[in-house]
């Protein structure tokens, strides 16, 4: 026969059958508050700004902060104080593609609410103002740029016989040299093109003009000019000689000042 349970065993037994109940009805509401929260909406987070990084580091400062929030603004798509789930950043690159000194831009999230705006700026290098009137940059890529792109660059102007295939083809290898070449950079104020398409180049310090003839070749002809400028112009003066003509081979012309 089974031996009958002692009343103190079943209380222990009883004790642990509520004890189950309670640690499983624990878990359960535990399982449960966890899953409900997991899949809780969190509240809607706003954009708190907008965050500009120049790839180019050494020209920054042609785009700025302010002109990427303005044209944001203007098209109705600035992200300051909106639901970041809500923000389109393709809308944002598209928006600001439009600006002229803007090559390439890549805009994102950031985990502290911002429009990070990431920007590749192109880099005006000359400044074209031909005889029929024409007003426009050339960048560092060889691209026609507005005149409205609002350049703070110092950069040379072109005047005279230009054209625009002339300028890409022709000034624009030239002023990528000028724009290389430490020394030209500083010392060129001024490209003009004759009705022949030579050039004539107008230095920043001196006056004098300085005649190439056809835009090639412009490296040795320019390092012909710097010799010169060290061996003669710093011992009978910078302002002597009214035009400097080195379009031939290894000889300098000079014509005095009347």
């Amino acid at each position: 026969m089974p031996h009958p349970v002692k009343p103190f065993n079943a209380f222990i037994i009883m004790l642990r059958k509520i004890a189950y109940i309670l640690v499983f009805s624990f878990i359960t509401a535990y399982l449960l508050a966890a899953i409900t929260a997991f899949n809780k909406k969190p509240a809607a987070a706003a954009c708190t700004g907008i965050e500009l990084v120049i790839k180019d580091t050494a020209y920054a400062g042609f785009v700025t902060l302010k002109e990427i929030s303005a044209i944001l603004t203007k098209k109705q798509l600035n992200p300051v104080g909106k639901d970041m789930g809500a923000i389109r950043t393709g809308e944002l690159e598209e928006a600001l593609a439009t600006q002229p000194l803007i090559d390439r831009v890549e805009c994102y999230k950031t985990p502290s609410c911002k429009i990070c705006v990431e920007v590749t700026q192109r880099i005006p290098i000359l400044h074209v103002i031909n005889d029929r009137g024409e007003n426009y940059y050339l960048d560092n890529k060889g691209t026609v740029m507005p005149s409205d792109a609002r350049c703070t660059a110092l950069v040379p102007l072109a005047t005279g016989s230009i054209d625009k295939t002339y300028a890409v083809s022709s000034l624009y290898p030239f002023a990528l040299f000028l724009q290389q070449d430490p020394f030209w950079k500083a010392q060129t104020e001024q490209i003009h093109v004759l009705p022949d398409h030579t050039v004539e180049l107008v230095p920043r310090v001196g006056d004098h003009i300085v005649y190439l003839g056809k835009p090639e070749d412009y490296g040795r002809k320019l390092d012909r000019v710097k010799i010169f400028y060290r061996k003669a112009l710093n011992k009978v003066g910078w302002n002597k000689y009214g035009r400097i003509n080195v379009e031939f081979g290894n000889q300098i012309i000079c014509t005095k000042r009347e």
